[in-house]
């Protein structure tokens, strides 16, 4: 671990990018504060003239009403009267992200995509010499190639972390630079809050241990750190805050799911229970894309009284027809508590105790039976067949999508969808 005496690192946040997107795309919305929901019948009130939901983002306008990405629409509406709300649309986001990142590697290249609106690049020893006008270039690309309404900020330093505390204090459309000589004097004026990786238990045993605001911080030592996370992980933020090249950890995959929380008229069971099929089979695809088994499955449903969950153990198994069956048994587990009348608002679905295909132990008796492998490869013919046509040309049983589900394709602050998440 190195002590970096120069600008190393840039972070770029799109600036309340799904709302954006929808300026860009839409000259109607410009310049008027937009508001993205869930889905479709969130965009007008119901029968009560109540706007059902929440608010998951929104344009600068909106928040310059006092309007913040995640909150009630029924309150957001009420604070803001004028406000627009549209539906989300990932896909579009998707392909927007693809456009950008297009043109800002026409200036630098991109290190990692940290989410859909988030991403990282290392700085060269051209844009460490000039990192003001390396910033200007970006931020003139995306405006020339792909518009006006999409801005963003950029924080400079001497790591990740550092770029990424710099990209946060001046937004939107913003530009900060932590000299690493500067340091730690612009960090002192900031709350824990401000810095990624301290939560509120990190918050309450900084407290308790005496280290109550960010000089405090600065003056600890990494391993009094260690001990009050109770990792690593303290010791490595308190490097990466005294401007250290702390290098991000590798991580292991735990999991494939999809949760969603369902719009008024798709509530019913059977209808959940329909959908609750793509969400595992889109979920089955990825695991399959990486290359994962899975040994377990996790279900849940929840109702307006209460909240069902249940799950069952699977022998290694990655095909639909072995992932879907252990569903349907689920369901049929379900039915002593969950009724036919019954309204179910959120769904979810996940694949767990994952296996390296190359890893996976075999058993001849029930592991991997013969029945098993033929299903295995119809499976594996129909992945092929539906990414060679782009859609869902082929699935095991009913496929009945309704537009706007957006089953596979929900942007979560952790993934981004792949193109074969949309079919």
């Amino acid at each position: 671990m190195r002590s970096v005496a120069n600008i190393e690192s840039l972070y770029l946040d799109f600036d309340g990018f799904f709302a954006s997107v929808e300026q860009q795309c839409n000259s109607l919305l410009r310049g008027r504060p937009v508001g993205v929901v869930a889905f479709e019948g969130a965009t007008k009130p119901d029968h009560r003239g109540i706007y059902p939901g929440a608010m998951i983002a929104c344009s600068k306008e909106a928040k310059a009403a006092g309007l913040t990405n995640v909150m009630k629409s029924q309150e957001a509406k009420e604070r803001c009267p004028e406000l627009i709300l549209v539906a989300q649309k990932p896909d579009l986001y998707r392909r927007a992200q693809d456009a950008l990142l297009n043109e800002i590697e026409r200036v630098i290249p991109i290190d990692k995509r940290k989410s859909i609106d988030e991403i990282t690049c290392i700085v060269d020893a051209g844009g460490q010499r000039d990192p003001e006008s390396l910033a200007q270039a970006i931020k003139t690309r995306i405006r020339q190639a792909i518009g006006e309404q999409i801005t963003c900020s950029i924080g400079m330093s001497a790591n990740r972390m550092l770029s990424k505390i710099a990209c946060k204090l001046d937004k939107p459309n913003g530009l900060t630079i932590l000299h690493p000589h500067d340091l730690p004097g612009p960090l002192l004026s900031l709350s824990f809050d401000d810095i990624p990786g301290i939560g509120p238990g990190n918050i309450r045993r900084l407290y308790s241990a005496g280290i109550v605001n960010m000089t405090r911080l600065w003056e600890s030592e990494p391993k009094q750190i260690r001990k009050l996370w109770g990792n690593v992980n303290g010791e490595r933020l308190w490097y990466a805050l005294h401007g250290y090249d702390v290098k991000a950890q590798p991580s292991k995959r735990g999991m494939f799911g999809h949760s969603r929380i369902l719009p008024p008229d798709e509530r019913a069971v059977p209808d959940v229970r329909a959908f609750s099929r793509i969400l595992l089979t889109k979920a089955a695809r990825r695991m399959r894309r990486d290359g994962f088994r899975a040994a377990g499955l996790y279900f849940t449903a929840a109702l307006y009284n209460r909240t069902y969950r249940d799950s069952l153990s699977l022998p290694h198994v990655s095909d639909d027809q072995a992932i879907l069956g252990a569903l349907m048994k689920l369901w049929e587990r379900a039915a002593s508590v969950i009724n036919e009348c019954d309204r179910i608002y959120q769904i979810g679905v996940v694949l767990v105790d994952l296996y390296d295909v190359q890893e996976r132990q075999l058993d001849l008796l029930h592991y991997d039976d013969s029945t098993r492998q033929r299903w295995e490869v119809l499976t594996r013919t129909t992945d092929d067949l539906n990414r060679r046509f782009g859609r869902t040309a082929i699935s095991l049983g009913p496929w009945p999508m309704k537009a706007g589900s957006l089953a596979g394709g929900k942007i979560s602050f952790t993934r981004i969808p792949a193109a074969e998440d949309f079919f």
